[in-house]
């Protein structure tokens, strides 16, 4: 549980969060480890995690085209679980990635429960929506 507290703790998505909000998030999320070229998400599959970068790089992409790159710090999934659809892309480790994962019903109970973690979570939906659209007309 602390090596998950302290993970949190750099994660600028759980910035606002003090040590009570850190250990609650961490009971909701499990560490898992990926490999290299691995798959934590395939575009059109129904989305029921959302995952949250502890350690490695992993590559976004949309149809053939890679929109983003991200890593430590960075967190993907939160598309299909907001909006209740397919995923949107497809995600694939870059590098040996260790991540927290919050599934599906956890995450509802996280935005809920903590309007910073809320707030964050839309701006990048915002964000993500933005740049996709532009990524595809160009």
């Amino acid at each position: 549980m602390d090596d998950k507290v302290a993970a949190l703790r750099g994660v600028p998505l759980f910035a606002d969060l003090d040590e009570h909000g850190l250990q609650a998030v961490a009971l909701l999320a499990r560490e898992v480890t990926a490999t290299a070229g691995e798959v934590l998400m395939l575009e059109g599959e129904p989305g029921d995690e959302f995952y949250v970068i502890v350690e490695g790089s992993v590559r976004i992409k949309h149809g053939d085209r890679t929109v983003r790159s991200m890593t430590t710090g960075g967190f993907l999934g939160e598309i299909a679980l907001v909006d209740q659809r397919p995923r949107t892309a497809t995600a694939t480790c870059v590098t040996d990635c260790r991540l927290l994962a919050i599934r599906g019903h956890e995450f509802e109970r996280l935005m809920d429960t903590m309007p910073a973690v809320r707030r964050r979570i839309q701006a990048a939906l915002e964000r993500r929506g933005r740049a996709d659209a532009s990524a595809a007309s160009g």
